[in-house]
């Protein structure tokens, strides 16, 4: 569906006669001798160069090719944000491979299915998860990986890659190492994989040219997400599994010779020092953030920092604004999925940007689109529906993942009529802004009203009893579906207590919502379902609320959900 030379063809010369092909290895040479002395990236408070990167990810490449890795083999690597993750998604294409990053929160039959399906010649293991790789090794169906431990004796006697000072792994490689320099934009670098929050999770090919147009899209959509050359520094909690961090967040700083500052995890006590000491101008989020900052007491410091904008999704519309006032910048909600990259990103970064609708900004003049209802019919504006999108012009795929590996019958159906379907709900309004609804599959259908989980979650949420919750759908003989919410409370309770818990929070949600989008029934449990990246597992949250409604901790609200006035 992609491929290069389109009319969004990435390259700086448009003549095809004198086409020279850019991909993210040629502009890290470019940011090398550009802003050699600038710092890229930040780790723990300590400082790398451009030049130093460009240096230490030929070396890498090096020991890469030493081992054996070379075209068309797969690189698995489960390391937490620090210098080797980065330095590996230049590292392993320089060697001329494909990057498979793990996510370190995956659990083994995860971890041995990505594996399998990948294909993984090698697996790069921080010694932290070494227990859980080695589990997942004897769940593999298929050939076994090799797989180094960083702290193994072939990276030079007992240096971790995880540590800052692993100059002894880096010494083996060689620094006039010959990069092989992909010759195509469509050239395959890098798997991501789908959460799976409603199944087995699809292996996105990414090519050169999704990674290069994610970066030069970001560098280029100005308004209040401007990025300025050579002076940001971008900081995120993010994964750099996940494609906000892989794709947005990296080539953004490489393609500006900016600075990113990749943290561990999320730390909501230590995040507003974290942004301080790192002298950040952008921050990178997920909506879980905003609504846990939050809910830190306010204080004379909130607005002390340099942060220009955040970028991210997901933002409770209720606490959207909150956040802007109290905190002093805006959050600039976007939105993409692994599929689309920045093929078919949208933003809401310029005014008005309707906050507190979930609203992610207008279509850019090159993406088509079309909202659908569950007849395949276009719907009204302001009728919401299914997102299909794709690229203007002559490659519908430009920017978009290549295909599901292994994987030609999936791929054929999402891309179904010419458009990607995104599963998405969304809805448009008069003046062509989008709004997000819930995912397709999330949608409950009660009595014939169509409700959202995640905007139930939303309210649910800012109760001050509920550390976490998730919504689902329930069978119900009368209604079709009925609304459970599956929650884990913040302190523990008795029978008694959570009846009486459980009626409050109905109250709480009947102030704030329709009557019928309030929780039919609140089932207690002690954790949910979750992915390696924090979603709810949807397709487990339904089982879940299956098994809870026929126990005593899930209490029935069905009577006392009336209409009131607000509703």
């Amino acid at each position: 569906m992609g491929g290069k030379h389109s009319q969004y063809d990435i390259g700086l010369d448009k003549n095809p006669a004198n086409y020279v092909p850019l991909t993210p290895l040629s502009f890290l040479v470019r940011s090398a001798a550009v802003y050699p002395n600038h710092v890229s990236a930040v780790y723990e408070g300590k400082s790398f160069t451009w030049s130093e990167t460009y240096a230490r990810c030929r070396r890498f490449a090096s020991y890469l090719a030493g081992r054996g890795i070379g075209e068309g083999d797969t690189v698995a690597a489960m390391l937490p944000n620090i210098p080797a993750m980065n330095e590996l998604h230049f590292a392993v294409p320089m060697a001329g491979a494909v990057l498979n990053a793990l996510n370190i929160r995956l659990d083994p039959p995860s971890i041995a299915f990505q594996l399998d399906h990948g294909g993984a010649k090698i697996v790069l293991v921080d010694p932290e998860f070494a227990g859980v790789i080695s589990e997942a090794l004897t769940l593999m169906t298929g050939p076994k990986p090799f797989v180094i431990d960083v702290d193994d004796a072939a990276y030079g006697g007992g240096k971790r890659i995880g540590e800052i000072e692993y100059e002894a792994t880096l010494a083996l490689g060689d620094p006039d190492f010959t990069a092989r320099l992909p010759d195509d934009e469509w050239n395959a670098i890098a798997l991501g994989y789908t959460s799976g929050t409603t199944g087995r999770p699809k292996g996105c090919v990414l090519p050169n040219e999704y990674f290069l147009w994610a970066g030069r899209w970001y560098t280029e959509i100005g308004g209040l997400c401007t990025v300025r050359a050579g002076v940001e520094r971008l900081i995120t909690p993010l994964p750099t599994s996940h494609m906000n961090a892989m794709a947005y967040s990296t080539m953004v700083m490489l393609l500006t010779g900016g600075c990113i500052v990749p943290l561990d995890r999320f730390h909501p006590g230590t995040w507003w020092e974290s942004v301080r000491e790192s002298r950040a101008t952008i921050v990178h989020y997920l909506g879980v953030m905003p609504a846990m900052l939050l809910g830190a007491p306010a204080n004379e410091s909130d607005q002390g920092h340099c942060v220009r904008f955040g970028f991210g999704a997901g933002v409770s519309p209720r606490l959207h604004g909150e956040f802007e006032q109290r905190f002093g910048f805006p959050l600039l909600e976007a939105w993409a999925m692994t599929e689309t990259g920045a093929g078919a990103v949208m933003i809401a970064n310029r005014e008005p940007r309707k906050v507190g609708t979930a609203c992610f900004g207008a279509a850019e003049s090159r993406i088509e689109y079309r909202i659908l209802d569950e007849k395949g019919a276009d719907v009204a504006v302001g009728e919401p529906g299914e997102l299909l999108v794709r690229c203007a012009g002559a490659a519908p795929g430009f920017g978009f993942f290549r295909e599901y590996l292994q994987d030609a019958a999936a791929t054929a159906e999402a891309w179904a009529g010419g458009y990607f379907h995104t599963g998405d709900i969304v809805s448009r309004d008069a003046d062509g802004d989008f709004h997000f609804i819930d995912r397709k599959k999330n949608v409950i259908r009660r009595s014939g009203e169509n409700i959202s989980a995640v905007e139930v979650e939303s309210v649910l949420l800012q109760h001050p009893g509920i550390a976490s919750v998730g919504v689902t759908a329930v069978p119900d003989e009368v209604r079709g579906d009925e609304v459970m919410a599956c929650v884990v409370s913040r302190t523990a309770l008795s029978e008694a207590g959570r009846a009486a818990f459980a009626h409050d929070v109905l109250d709480f949600c009947l102030d704030r919502l329709a009557y019928f989008k309030a929780p039919g029934y609140i089932g207690f449990c002690e954790r949910l379902p979750l992915t390696a990246t924090e979603k709810i597992q949807r397709a487990q949250l339904r089982e879940l609320g299956q098994k809870l409604i026929a126990t005593p901790a899930c209490i029935d609200l069905r009577g006392s959900k009336k209409r009131t006035a607000f509703a």
